[in-house]
């Protein structure tokens, strides 16, 4: 049975409805908050947590299900998403949260993913020793798996790997108490681009248990063991990659996914509106604005440059950035995490946006330089950067080799660009001549690098990057 249960209900689960469902586990247990009132904690009276219920998150998003759990979810936004989260520690304690998510969707005509763990039953969860008090804190470290001096080891069992309010606060703890985070999933499990970037920059490693063989790291394929209270590699002198990490034959050979990289200069100011980047983007290479956003998985609002920038506004009077999560439609796959801080520049966007593309529904790489143009003269774009990759056009990452992204262009924005001085050459020490694009007075510049296909295109990125960075000084 698995750890992670999701009871999806058309009506939002309130305090009797949740009562009644934590009764599953009978009368001899006890509530905790964690995660500052999000999760409520069933624990037997020895303090062991068994079983979490993190807070319902109302889904008004249409595809947000099937992405995130597939094509047999027959349910759809609007829906209540709430979580059951089962202690790996306790052995009763995935039937009682598939209790837990039965009584919740049968209460209130729902649904649970997966469906055939649901049940109504009562689940006894039998006392033990005493546990130490810094194992019943209430704090997200107890939804970790196997906690450690160096290492906080969770295990996933879900089919995709979302950034989740949960996730995201197990990686800030775990940079606060100076731990690395281990998510360890089975083989066939995928990140959504949102979780692989919070990974990427984070004290984290994906580990991938393979049966029979051993771990390995799922975005290198390095060969992993435990030693010392945290994974290491198997052999650091010769590092090896895992078997298991070779892709299959055929996959994704003709899929790509496109990839912005992209960042905005405002100056702060009452009358800023944050988002119309990352919306005239998905406007001009789907033909659609964002869905939703939200400021993590699943993404659970509409579409809305003034509530993200209500909240950017929030966060920055107590002097926190804002990070969040926008999802384009279902028939015109794009993800995208934005950035927002404050900097002595003014307020900046830090923008990554993918879409996903099949033969049928190719890259539209023509229209990279009318959005560059749109960003340079209506949005403050600073630089970009767009490059073309063989992968998923699901968007996901999978636990195999996939070819690196090529560069196709690069783009600086009017300031950037001016910044480089009046008597700047465009035509000299480097092969590739930029379109100037705007106004004359205060252009941008576009460099066209290639069509995604030719590995070359990394020596013209890194000329023409030696050729400015020797103009700056």
């Amino acid at each position: 049975m698995p750890q992670e249960i999701i009871a999806l209900t058309s009506t939002m689960p309130d305090t009797r409805t949740l009562l009644a469902a934590l009764h599953a586990g009978g009368p001899d247990l006890r509530v905790n908050q964690a995660g500052r009132g999000a999760v409520v904690q069933l624990c037997t009276e020895d303090g062991r947590q068994v079983v979490s219920v993190e807070a319902p998150r109302y889904i008004q998003v249409p595809g947000e299900t099937t992405r995130l759990l597939g094509s047999e979810t027959q349910i759809d936004a609007p829906v209540w998403w709430t979580e059951i989260r089962a202690s790996t520690a306790v052995p009763e304690a995935a039937r009682l949260a598939g209790s837990v998510a039965g009584r919740l969707a049968t209460l209130l005509d729902g649904t649970t993913w997966p469906r055939e763990v649901a049940h109504t039953e009562v689940v006894t969860v039998p006392t033990t020793d005493p546990v130490t008090s810094e194992d019943v804190t209430g704090d997200v470290l107890t939804e970790s798996d196997l906690l450690t001096d160096q290492a906080i080891v969770v295990l996933h069992d879900r089919p995709i790997v979302a950034a989740t309010t949960w996730l995201t606060e197990l990686l800030r703890t775990a940079a606060r108490t100076g731990r690395h985070l281990y998510l360890v999933t089975p083989p066939g499990t995928r990140l959504t681009l949102p979780t692989r970037t919070l990974l990427e920059r984070a004290p984290a490693r994906w580990v991938v248990h393979i049966p029979g063989t051993g771990y390995d790291d799922g975005l290198s394929g390095l060969v992993l063991h435990w030693h010392d209270g945290h994974f290491t590699p198997a052999t650091e002198q010769s590092p090896t990659i895992a078997d298991a990490y070779q892709p299959p034959s055929g996959s994704a050979a003709d899929e790509r996914q496109l990839l912005l990289s992209l960042r905005t200069i405002h100056p702060a100011g009452e009358h800023l509106q944050l988002g119309g980047a990352l919306e005239c983007a998905c406007q001009v290479l789907t033909g659609e604005s964002p869905a939703g956003w939200s400021t993590a998985e699943p993404v659970n609002v509409p579409w809305s440059p003034r509530q993200l920038t209500d909240l950017a506004r929030t966060r920055a009077r107590t002097g926190a950035p804002t990070w969040l999560v926008a999802v384009g439609s279902p028939d015109s796959p794009a993800i995208a995490t934005m950035h927002v801080v404050h900097t002595y520049f003014g307020v900046e966007e830090h923008i990554t946006l993918a879409t996903g593309h099949t033969p049928g529904r190719p890259a539209p790489l023509d229209l990279l330089p009318q959005l560059a143009e749109e960003l340079a003269t209506g949005h403050n774009l600073a630089t970009m950067i767009t490059e073309l990759r063989a992968a998923r056009a699901d968007l996901t990452a999978p636990a195999h080799y996939e070819p690196p992204p090529i560069p196709v262009s690069l783009t600086l924005g009017p300031d950037a660009v001016a910044d480089l001085g009046p008597n700047h050459s465009w035509t000299t020490a480097t092969d590739t001549v930029p379109a100037r694009l705007g106004p004359s007075a205060r252009p941008a510049m576009h460099y066209t690098l290639g069509d995604g296909t030719d590995p070359s295109a990394w020596h013209r990125l890194k000329q023409i990057n030696d050729h400015l960075n020797r103009a700056r000084g």
